[in-house]
């Protein structure tokens, strides 16, 4: 065409696909994260909500079960889990991962496990991705503690 000649087209620059690969690198996730630090419980437990525990805790209800003499589903019964030896529940046959933890669930731990339970105990065969907001770990915390005869003091 007549414009064609009168303005030629505009080469684009020869690339040697740095900037490509640049952005490449900068759009790209990291593949290892930083670790990520924990939120201290103590003081979100004593504002925590047993009744919002228990909405959120609705999630677990799909392999866990709560009540006093409760068969165990795919994970183990919660009943009394708050203060508990870890991976004790009789009945139950816990991962390597979950079995060579050894201590007990007190509130540190289970925020921990709660956060994220395969970078907590990794191997474990609990599926759950975790709970993101320290508030809601805290609720039902409060919530699996009062599902007990004896429920632990509050730190």
């Amino acid at each position: 065409m007549i414009g064609e000649s009168l303005i030629p087209r505009a080469q684009p620059p020869q690339s040697t696909g740095a900037a490509v690969v640049a952005k490449a690198k900068t759009s790209a996730p990291a593949k290892q994260a930083a670790p990520e630090e924990i939120e201290d419980i103590g003081a979100l437990l004593a504002s925590a909500s047993p009744d919002a525990g228990k909405k959120t805790f609705k999630k677990c209800k799909a392999c866990h079960t709560i009540g006093k003499g409760e068969a165990s589903k795919v994970g183990p019964n919660l009943w009394d889990v708050v203060g508990a030896d870890r991976a004790a529940r009789d009945g139950f046959k816990y991962s390597a991962a979950m079995a060579g933890l050894g201590g007990n669930w007190g509130f540190e731990e289970l925020n921990a496990f709660l956060t994220k339970p395969k970078a907590y105990a990794p191997g474990t065969k609990m599926a759950f991705a975790g709970i993101k907001k320290a508030a809601d770990r805290a609720a039902v915390i409060v919530f699996l503690r009062g599902q007990s005869d004896a429920p632990v003091s509050l730190p």
